[in-house]
């Protein structure tokens, strides 16, 4: 079989169960399992309809790094401040999902999928490093348009997304990039700086939006060489246009750094990670099968066990 890495933004993932299976699943003593139960069933579902080989759930061990806050304050600020309902995702975890989060890790843990966080970083950092570094092919599944920078064709890396929901995924690589916003992957981040991004906090530079962001950088490359045209009075950038960018200069002097994704974490090797898809065997198996009983799960876990039997 050939190898492919699944690589999961697992919060995007377990918020989008959490608002997409009632709440009313609960186990004995009342504590809900919707979202362990759903996030149960797309890993099913993605690893077999994909034929993943290996699989990592990325982890957020810090969703809103000071890092990058402390470059750019208003960086996902409105997702602390204020609850948007039905936000699938909403970084301030709800209660009920917050005593889910541990029986996600064990069920994770019992099935031998394999998790990874670093230190003050996103998830997205975990994949960006993963997409970048892998030896196989890399299906990544989020509902984060920030990933879109990660795309690569020549080395196999795309995105499964999920915005329209587990029915209506979309498998997004290069063209697809292309034709939603006239933009290359590698060109994403940049575009997003410009245009901005109300869901990441990103004020984007006024003036600027989806269109002339990618015309400029149709026309440009990147930002940084938009930047040094626009300081040159030779080049073709039109007088509204460096105004605007001058005006935003201190935005764009540390967003960059915000939207792109780290790349370099040190983090193990899939194999090292244990990222190898196979059965859940042995006291594992008896646990998770039992757990499934006491938590509730329904058929969610024997639906995963059954996925994972397939790699025997």
């Amino acid at each position: 079989m050939n190898r492919r890495l699944m690589l999961l933004d697992t919060a995007s993932l377990y918020f989008r169960a959490f608002y997409g299976v009632p709440d009313t699943i609960r186990r004995s003593d009342g504590t809900p399992v919707n979202a362990v139960r759903g996030l149960l069933d797309m890993i099913a579902r993605l690893t077999a309809d994909y034929e993943a080989t290996d699989l990592i759930a990325c982890w957020d061990e810090n969703w809103r790094p000071q890092w990058r806050v402390d470059l750019l304050p208003t960086y996902k600020a409105h997702r602390v401040a204020e609850e948007v309902a039905g936000a699938p995702d909403l970084e301030v975890v709800p209660d009920p999902l917050e005593a889910q989060i541990p029986m996600i890790r064990r069920t994770l843990e019992l099935a031998g999928v394999a998790v990874v966080g670093v230190r003050d970083h996103e998830a997205d950092d975990v994949i960006g490093t993963y997409a970048t570094t892998a030896e196989s092919p890399v299906d990544v599944v989020t509902g984060d348009r920030d990933l879109f920078q990660v795309i690569d064709d020549g080395c196999g890396v795309r995105v499964i997304y999920t915005a329209r929901g587990m029915k209506n995924l979309d498998v997004l690589t290069e063209s697809s990039i292309v034709a939603r916003y006239r933009v290359l992957p590698q060109q994403y981040a940049d575009y997003a700086t410009l245009r901005g991004d109300a869901s990441d906090g990103l004020p984007g530079v006024a003036g600027i939006g989806e269109k002339t962001a990618a015309s400029l950088l149709g026309e440009f490359g990147t930002l940084d060489a938009l930047l040094a045209a626009a300081a040159d009075p030779a080049s073709s950038v039109s007088g509204p246009v460096r105004s605007k960018l001058a005006a935003a200069a201190d935005y764009l002097a540390v967003a960059p750094d915000v939207v792109r994704v780290v790349r370099d974490l040190a983090v193990p090797a899939p194999a090292d990670a244990g990222a190898r898809l196979q059965p859940v065997t042995g006291d594992a198996r008896a646990e998770l099968e039992r757990l499934a009983d006491q938590w509730n799960l329904g058929g969610s876990v024997q639906r995963l066990l059954d996925s994972f039997d397939r790699y025997a």
